[in-house]
């Protein structure tokens, strides 16, 4: 279908070409004059010699531009592969405000639409650097010049340019003296944001009310021994292995809290569920236990400070002490003995459907528990193991709430991703080759292996045991800490790609293309289709620093724009943080939890170690919300923002969070003709809001719908072009198409399968 759109994308292109051959080093097009064998091939008045203003030496490029004329320079066909920039100083004159638009041509046309550049500042001079990349089609191979071109079909006041090269390596980071081009799509990628990307973990109701967010999960090795009998839990190695009791020795009281302060902000709460087959145990009188007792084992190397006879269980010679008593601590539970707690939370709070327990998670990053809780399970568990506990433990889910999320396995991180636990110890103690488990298995990857084999038991028994496919993931290169060193800041800045770039090598021993959430997606699509995905623990540290709080908004634009399904922090950072404002500046950035778009669309920046952005259209009000991450650690950064297929109207709101660690509404913006403009403070977080000229759409049900089908009318606004997605579950959202009716209402028949959960605008129509 043909897209409607309600804006007109004037396009000014200036082409500025390169030498012939593929370039091996950079190479001026013009420095007092043309080089290289560069011609002049412009529409427009030029002359290239003239002396005011001059950038460097003594002659520049003056401009005088009528309705779509452009400068042109032209060279012999060559391949731009070997070039990395085009860099341009521009000067707007007197006057500025110039509407222009870079584009590479062949054969004296362009080969892909223009970048456009934010108004040219008058009386200054300013380097534009634009990744050849950005220019061009995939796959075009010979270019044979660069237009700059007027992109409002209005004669242009007379603008200098000077010093124009291609320039090969590095690509220039963002700077005082360099505008970066952000180009914003709202008719391009369009899919839905579920909030539930933005959770949380162990956050108090006034936090999650405040960060407006709807997860709370309650996870970690404190809870794989949580016995809700006596409301007490081993922490594991965390904490010496200790069974410690709760205040309450009410049966559950810690889940039933738990629940009441995530309902009473609006959140869901995340329950884990233990599945290693033992829960902690307490003395008389709530005493604690130790599972590594110095009276019973002897010394050790490290004791608890709040229990002398709670050790470490490594013996003072530095060897793991082994063949201990796992019932010192703990007693034996099976998956009936977690029925009890289902059942006790159900007549609690109801079932999901009703507002109860939502999401029941399988345990916590079980291949590690031969460390973390080796105590109880020194051996590391196989394939086959996860994978009977998932179907055992799923199935108790299902008979006490059909309607409730089983969520797992939660594995740990990259290893977890590959190999068993089994394997995992193995390979630490033996080298990494024949690994027994993996052997055993066709020599395939664990969590590949772990869905299919649920998707098959799915298949033979119509029963699904596993709603959401979950792991953890956490930096490996020091990023996960407090150091805030210019190094590790760089280093911050660049990791966040080993979330959803398919060729980034990650800088850590793992030395691999990560690819975390496609590759999670491919796994989900390939071996148990239909199972959405999701993150529930993450930390790129440095949460009381702007570093921190620059990385954590780049990976929930990452969560966005990459359709992951659920995400839950670990845990809830600190109110005084900027980190903690960084989730705001999504959630509540106004504090009357207004918040970022929940339908992405496409936004591109050349270069997201430096300048990452992510935007999203509002179905609350038709907004479209732009987010810029400035992650340089000094100097500011022009910012030119060029909007396609989105009609605005009014001034932009702008809300900024930096270094000075508060959120503040800075003046707003007039955006016309398709581009905003703004210069961003270094290491910081500036959100556009740029409302928009139709208004939001209305839905009501109708009463005419045939059998089976349900019938719902979208209220809009004649000319618009509306998308209606719904869905039942976290999995994929389903989009509809329709026609529009004269009284400016849309009519939509449903499978009632399919109920319409939520609408959202898009300018575009849907596929």
């Amino acid at each position: 279908m043909k897209s409607i759109l309600h804006s007109v994308r004037i396009t000014v292109s200036l082409l500025l070409a390169t030498a012939q051959g593929r370039a091996q080093s950079s190479q001026a097009i013009y420095d007092d004059s043309l080089q290289n064998g560069w011609q002049n091939w412009s529409w427009a008045s030029v002359s290239l010699s003239n002396t005011n203003p001059v950038h460097a030496g003594t002659q520049s490029i003056s401009v005088t531009a009528g309705a779509w004329q452009a400068l042109y320079f032209h060279n012999n066909p060559f391949d731009p592969a070997g070039f990395t920039n085009l860099t341009i100083w521009t000067h707007g004159g007197t006057s500025g405000g110039q509407l222009l638009q870079v584009q590479a041509v062949s054969g004296g046309g362009a080969v892909a639409p223009g970048q456009s550049l934010a108004p040219l500042a008058a009386n200054s001079w300013q380097q534009i650097s634009i990744p050849v990349s950005t220019l061009l089609p995939p796959g075009q191979s010979t270019i044979d010049g660069f237009w700059v071109q007027d992109r409002s079909g209005t004669a242009q006041p007379t603008f200098y340019v000077d010093d124009i090269s291609l320039i090969t390596g590095p690509t220039p980071p963002p700077g005082t003296n360099s505008t970066v081009a952000v180009r914003v799509d709202a008719g391009a990628n369009c899919h839905p944001i579920p909030p539930e990307i933005y959770g949380v973990a162990f956050a108090s109701t006034a936090e999650l009310s405040d960060l407006n967010v709807p997860l709370n999960r309650s996870g970690g090795n404190g809870t794989t021994r949580y016995n809700w009998h006596i409301n007490a839990a081993n922490h594991a190695a965390d904490w010496y292995s200790e069974s410690i009791g709760s205040a309450s020795a009410t049966p559950g009281a810690d889940g039933d809290d738990f629940m009441s302060q995530s309902r009473a902000a609006g959140a869901q709460p995340m329950l884990t569920i233990p599945t290693i087959g033992w829960v902690a145990k307490l003395g008389p009188s709530r005493a604690r236990l130790a599972s590594f007792s110095i009276a019973k084992y002897g010394p050790q190397q490290a004791r608890a400070p709040d229990f002398a006879d709670a050790g470490n269980g490594v013996a003072t010679n530095g060897v793991d002490i082994t063949g201990n008593d796992p019932n010192d601590a703990n007693l034996p539970a099976d998956s009936n003995f977690q029925l009890g707690w289902m059942q006790h939370l159900t007549n609690r709070w109801g079932r999901a459907a009703a507002g109860g327990l939502r999401y029941y998670i399988m345990d916590n990053e079980p291949s590690i528990w031969s460390s973390t809780h080796r105590d109880v399970h020194p051996t590391g568990p196989t394939m086959d193991e996860i994978r009977d506990k998932i179907l055992d433990y799923g199935a108790k889910v299902k008979s006490v709430d059909p309607n409730a999320l089983v969520v797992g396995p939660e594995e740990w991180g990259w290893s977890g991703y590959f190999y068993s636990g089994y394997d995992q110890q193995w390979g630490g103690a033996h080298g990494w080759n024949n690994l027994p488990d993996r052997t055993a298995h066709g020599n395939v990857d664990y969590l590949p292996w772990l869905l299919d084999q649920l998707r098959r038991t799915n298949n033979a028994t119509g029963q699904r045991l596993l709603d959401l496919f979950t792991v953890h993931y956490y930096p490996q290169g020091g990023e996960f800490g407090s150091d805030v060193s210019t190094s590790m800041q760089l280093r911050r800045n660049r990791s966040t790609r080993s979330l959803w770039d398919t060729n980034y090598v990650d800088e850590t021993w793992i030395n691999d293309k990560v690819r975390l959430i496609p590759r999670l997606k491919q796994w989900a699509a390939q071996y148990y289709p239909g199972t959405p995905v999701g993150i529930t623990e993450y930390n790129w540290g440095a949460e009381d620093h702007i570093n921190g709080a620059t990385a954590q908004a780049d990976v929930l634009g990452i969560f966005g724009r990459e359709g992951l399904d659920l995400a839950t922090r670990w845990t809830t950072p600190a109110s005084t943080t900027p980190t903690y404002k960084a989730v705001k500046m999504y959630r509540n950035y106004d504090g009357n939890k207004s918040a970022f778009g929940d339908t992405s669309v496409a936004a591109t920046a050349p270069d997201p170690d430096n300048l990452s952005s992510f935007a999203a259209l509002r179905s609350a009000d038709g907004a479209l919300t732009v987010l810029v991450i400035n992650k340089v650690l000094s100097g500011t950064t022009p910012v030119a923002l060029a909007l396609t297929n989105f009609v605005g109207t009014g001034p932009a709101q702008v809300w900024q969070l930096t270094s000075a660690n508060a959120i503040s509404r800075s003046a707003d913006l007039t955006y016309s003709s398709g581009t905003l403009s703004n210069t961003v403070p270094a290491q910081s977080i500036t959100l556009f809001v740029l409302p928009s000229a139709a208004p939001a759409p209305r839905m009501r049900l109708g009463t005419n719908a045939p059998p089976g089908q349900l019938e719902l009318w979208l209220d809009g606004q004649a000319g618009t072009s509306y998308a209606l997605l719904s869905s039942s579950n976290l999995s994929s959202w389903l989009p509809f198409s329709t026609n529009l009716l004269a009284s400016n209402s849309f009519r939509f028949l449903l499978p009632t399968a399919n109920s319409a959960r939520k609408f959202y605008r898009s300018q575009q129509s849907p596929p």
